[in-house]
């Protein structure tokens, strides 16, 4: 009678583990799929050696950059940080999103990072899951 007990409280447990197993893996492959934007030709090398905008070359593609706005939403945050390289700055915001901005002319932040800059910026807002949610163009950072 004992033996059999065991096996049933064994089953029982395997029971319960297989859904939640196959959830566990479910999840694993979405999380791992990655939406790569189609960046129709955009020159992602000159945008990331304009660190800060300093160079003036993130404003002469701002126009190129407008065009494939619209394909960047979706995209992770460690895509967008792999292929446009590090935010110039890292912002949190309420509800565990997160703002990337990217100054695209020059500013007082050419000289000190820390000291805030109107210069002309992106930022990409991405969602608490780290998704790129909203791309908006503004002075400054959008969080103040």
């Amino acid at each position: 009678m004992k033996t059999r007990l065991m096996t049933a409280s064994r089953f029982f447990i395997f029971k319960n583990i297989k859904p939640f197993a196959v959830l566990l893996l479910l999840t694993l492959s979405l999380a791992s799929c990655t939406h790569k934007p189609d960046l129709q030709g955009f020159p992602v090398e000159k945008w990331k050696a304009d660190k800060g905008g300093c160079k003036g070359e993130r404003k002469l593609l701002l126009a190129d950059f407008k065009k494939i706005r619209q394909n960047l939403k979706g995209t992770s945050s460690n895509d967008f940080v792999d292929i446009f390289g590090r935010p110039d700055i890292n912002q949190i915001a309420d509800r565990n999103q997160e703002y990337y901005v990217y100054f695209l002319e020059a500013g007082p932040h050419c000289e000190d990072i820390t000291k805030k800059s109107g210069a002309a910026s992106v930022a990409i807002r991405f969602s608490s899951v780290g998704l790129a949610a909203e791309i908006t163009f503004q002075n400054g950072t959008p969080v103040q």
